[in-house]
């Protein structure tokens, strides 16, 4: 059953044409803001807002590039009950003394960004400026994990849950949630410290499997991982039970505890959620740290494959007309970025983007035959590096320049964030392939380090000028660029 059918049909009817008739007015784009963890959610849109907000150069932004975006500002959000995107608090992160990297997306939140721009067409630049509102709808992608959830009950989840937890490149993060599940009877009496236990276990083995150890990705409940403001509720207290065999359990046993648990999670987290923000996007934008898992392993590359397929399935997608726009909207562009481009050679750019769009070939072969239009970048919204050269045995090496975080090591010196450091990082192979089945450079495995933001640039008029990043002014256009025209 396709996950669409989940959601109230008729009260969905009446929102969108409310939403279509107020765009009307002001035409607005709802962009969806999406990536697993660690993946630069915050720091992309702080960087895209700033960016347009502050003028920053973006030469492959249309708009921008021809000087008809006249002004970007920020507008009180529609969505009453939603939380607000902290703009201005990320912003001060980044451009505070020392600068640091902003909290990651915990919960979902929403911005309102208005964009004052000449259209390209004669009949409506003499009716003035136009306007066009953006609203940005920033989400972990933690959460879009759960929607396949929807056509899955207890035991087919907890079946499938078991069997990946004892994969060889999960096997050892479970060990203790396996322990006590050997342990366990389904058909015993529902007890809910126990419950909480068997919960706890299996919340640790999932955050030991998201671990930059491990960096895999397809471990829903999402929100296991990041609770927001249901932490500690019995919708979040329930985990896998092992049937073994068995079909059919007493009412009042811990399987129908965890079952019934289960099936609130679905109803009133995951159903919810798609009704309410994920059915209404048009455009979205999902980030992807290719590079930690990379960094992970052969394991940890087909994990985030499945991840990518799983994630462009339950997107809605295809080219939206006036009946789609008023009952069924759907998203028409998708930018698939790989994130923290900025810790590889510019060299390097072109391969990461291959590598991308060979982990999601499948995905984004099915989104484009729908009718969306499907975008592969590489992209550092911050550039927190420069690029440089080094020599070594008398050889001529391009490198990046940048602080290391503190506790990041190289070799065997460890860093404390406070001097710069030039790094060879490597060249990716050329044969994306070659790529996704690991590869080993000269000195061992290829692996990369985090920094810290760039040291911000004060403007004599006051704030801060954008920071450089790479490809940002692309992503832009392949997003919204069509709806500046």
């Amino acid at each position: 059953m396709p996950i669409s059918s989940y959601t109230h049909a008729a009260g969905d009817a009446v929102r969108n044409i409310g939403d279509f008739a107020a765009s009307l007015v002001t035409p607005t784009v709802r962009l969806g803001v999406t990536g697993l963890a660690r993946s630069g959610k915050t720091v992309f849109l702080t960087a895209l807002v700033h960016n347009l907000i502050a003028g920053g150069r973006l030469p492959f932004f249309d708009a921008a590039a021809d000087r008809r975006l006249l002004r970007a500002y920020l507008e009180p959000q529609p969505d009453e009950i939603v939380p607000r995107f902290e703009y201005e608090k990320h912003l001060a992160d980044l451009t505070g003394d020392p600068p640091h990297w902003p909290e990651s997306t915990r919960r979902i939140s929403q911005l309102r960004l208005t964009l004052e721009y000449a259209s390209t067409r004669f009949w409506k630049r003499q009716l003035g400026r136009e306007r066009l509102h953006i609203d940005i709808v920033d989400y972990p992608g933690e959460w879009l994990l759960d929607l396949p959830l929807l056509q899955l009950d207890y035991e087919n989840w907890a079946r499938t849950a078991i069997e990946q937890s004892r994969t060889p490149d999960r096997k050892k993060a479970a060990k203790d949630w396996h322990k006590a599940l050997a342990a366990i009877d389904p058909s015993a009496p529902a007890d809910e410290a126990l419950a909480a236990t068997l919960s706890d276990l299996f919340k640790a083995y999932l955050r030991e499997a998201r671990s930059d150890q491990h960096a895999l990705s397809t471990l829903p409940p999402g929100r296991f991982l990041m609770p927001g403001d249901l932490e500690g509720s019995p919708a979040l207290t329930f985990a896998p039970l092992d049937a073994q065999g068995e079909t059919r359990f007493p009412r009042g046993s811990l399987w129908a505890l965890m079952a019934r648990r289960y099936e609130a999670y679905k109803s009133y987290v995951v159903r919810p959620f798609f009704r309410d923000h994920f059915a209404r996007l048009d455009r979205q934008i999902v980030l992807i740290d290719v590079l930690a898992a990379l960094n992970g392993g052969p394991e940890a590359v087909a994990d985030l494959e499945r991840a990518m397929t799983e994630i462009m399935e339950c997107f809605r997608t295809g080219a939206n007309s006036l009946w789609s726009s008023l009952f069924s909207p759907r998203i028409d562009r998708i930018v698939l970025a790989a994130t923290k481009a900025d810790h590889l050679h510019h060299e390097s750019h072109d391969r990461l983007e291959a590598i991308l769009a060979l982990l999601s070939e499948k995905a984004m072969s099915q989104a484009r035959y729908a009718g969306a239009e499907v975008k592969v970048l590489a992209l550092a919204a911050v550039r927190a590096t420069r690029e440089g050269e080094a020599k070594r045995n008398g050889e001529t090496l391009p490198c990046i320049v940048g602080y290391p975080l503190p506790g990041e090591t190289i070799g065997r010196r460890t860093f404390d964030g406070n001097e710069p450091f030039a790094i060879f990082p490597g060249d990716l192979p050329a044969d994306p392939k070659k790529a996704l089945s690991g590869w080993h450079t000269e000195d061992g495995d290829m692996r990369f380090v985090r920094f810290r933001p760039p040291d911000p640039v004060a403007l004599p008029s006051g704030g801060f000028a954008p920071f450089p990043n790479i490809r940002l002014d692309r992503a832009i256009q392949a997003l919204i660029g069509d709806r500046l025209e």
